[in-house]
């Protein structure tokens, strides 16, 4: 066959039409890598995530009983035994993703894993269930900061997979969710005030109790709730000083002070301002020093 010799401007052409074709098709799909201990679900793959950060369940304090709970339900779904879905609500930056997190640095040698996956990727939990149902690890699927506006139809494939589908309850998979939200629905003033004959126009409601009753269903089907709360101003300071001792420093009386007006500028005491906190100070402290 002879060659053709083409113009350049349409060799060029031809090579822009190819990258446009290119970024328009799905990602070529991976063999996952089932050596790795923590996962993003993306483009309905099993993405690695490369040395994922270690938090340690000691440092997590003012959360024992959580922590006790948690730890006891994962060791019954690790050790083949039946275990619940946990549901961990409450006020933000008091522990309840760290709390998961930490649970992968503490277990992951014990074939623990992770696989995170965000709220609008829900209807693809069947698909996760199918790469991994024959596989020896023990996965925690992971939603953080799970909640549903009023028009968001994901909650129903989450539902499914807990506890309404026949193919719910794998022995290798389990659900663990962190929301500020209880019934993870919102729900409105009119749903708990009684109807009457001149509240009912074409619009409204006809059932209004069947629809609270399907908002809280949700959350009904995780076994385990946990609900974390604000801590007082000597919790966060401990906290604080743990943080600094962890990196050879001490509780000084102007840390302190920083501390305390470090937290009221966020207008909260939790551990995650307690984190950032000891972050700010490490560094500050140890810049002046260069």
């Amino acid at each position: 066959m002879a060659n053709i010799d083409l113009p350049d401007n349409i060799l060029q052409s031809l090579s822009t039409v190819l990258q446009q074709l290119q970024q328009s098709l799905p990602a070529v799909r991976q063999e996952t890598d089932f050596s790795a201990v923590a996962y993003k679900w993306q483009n309905k793959q099993l993405i690695p995530i490369l040395n994922p950060k270690d938090i340690f369940l000691d440092d997590l304090r003012g959360i024992e009983r959580q922590k006790e709970k948690v730890i006891q339900n994962t060791l019954q779904f690790l050790k083949g035994l039946p275990a619940n879905d946990v549901l961990l609500t409450g006020s933000r930056g008091t522990g309840k993703s760290s709390i998961v997190r930490a649970l992968l640095t503490k277990y992951a040698k014990d074939g623990l894993r992770l696989i995170e996956i965000e709220r609008d990727d829900l209807s693809e939990l069947p698909e996760i269930q199918k790469q991994i149902a024959h596989r020896p690890e023990k996965f925690i699927v992971y939603c953080d900061d799970l909640a549903f506006n009023a028009e968001d139809e994901n909650y129903r494939s989450l539902k499914s997979v807990l506890d309404g589908s026949l193919q719910s309850g794998s022995s290798n998979f389990i659900i663990y969710a962190t929301s500020n939200r209880r019934h993870l629905l919102p729900e409105f003033m009119h749903e708990n005030t009684p109807v009457t004959k001149v509240d009912v126009p074409q619009y409204k409601e006809l059932h209004p109790q069947e629809a609270i009753e399907e908002k809280i269903s949700l959350s009904d089907r995780f076994g385990l709730w946990l609900s974390f709360y604000p801590m007082d101003q000597q919790l966060y300071l401990e906290i604080v000083e743990s943080y600094l001792n962890k990196s050879d420093m001490s509780m000084t009386d102007e840390a302190r002070a920083e501390a305390l007006r470090w937290c009221q500028s966020r207008g909260q005491r939790s551990g995650r301002a307690a984190y950032q906190f000891s972050k700010h100070w490490v560094g500050s402290q140890q810049l002046n020093q260069l």
